[in-house]
């Protein structure tokens, strides 16, 4: 009787052990890490500077380079699904000799996507951007903008795809900014 007590102990921790490995080998294929880099391009000027040249450059509300990380969720009966969700650190710059001027904000996406085929993705979801300023460095006034969000639509081959986002920027005196957005991104999920 003593003995098979711990027989039946291990049994079922051998069990148990097999189970958890086995879950876990599917979640391990199902969710994968997630790394974005954007390029867009867009919206209504926020700011313009003016350079001593003559020169003039404009600040757009859409406009700037993102990099995001997150991770990608396959739906395991319908292996076509995907969801992705990062988060990422999204700016534009202008330089002067006397200043350095910034667009940034801070971009959370969530999307949908469905595999056509194996190499082409189409995707939507929900773009959001909080902590949006405009640091004008003291050559003027620093503009802080209300959080944002907006609809994203992508169609991409493999790692690369064209990404068009709709938003619109609000600021603290109620100026509404368009902040819609053509992009290209390059985004890797890993492992494979």
């Amino acid at each position: 009787m003593r003995i098979k007590r711990p027989i039946y102990i291990l049994l079922c921790l051998s069990l148990y052990s097999s189970y958890t490995y086995a879950q876990s080998e599917n979640t391990s294929r199902s969710f994968r890490a997630l790394i974005d880099f954007t390029g867009e391009f867009g919206g209504d000027a926020v700011a313009e500077v003016y350079y001593t040249d003559g020169d003039v450059k404009s600040v757009h509300a859409g406009q700037g380079v993102s990099i995001g990380i997150g991770g990608e969720f396959t739906v395991p009966k319908m292996q076509k699904l995907k969801f992705r969700g990062w988060i990422g650190y999204k700016i534009l710059t202008v330089r002067a000799s006397n200043a350095d001027m910034a667009l940034t904000r801070v971009p959370i996406n969530l999307t949908a996507n469905w595999m056509i085929t194996n190499n082409i993705r189409i995707g939507t979801g929900l773009a959001m951007q909080t902590g949006i300023k405009f640091d004008a460095d003291g050559l003027g006034d620093n503009i802080n903008f209300n959080n944002a969000s907006g609809l994203m639509f992508e169609l991409a081959w493999r790692w690369i795809g064209l990404r068009y986002t709709l938003m619109e920027y609000k600021d603290g005196f109620e100026e509404t900014y368009n902040a819609n957005a053509l992009g290209l991104s390059v985004s890797f999920v890993f492992p494979n």
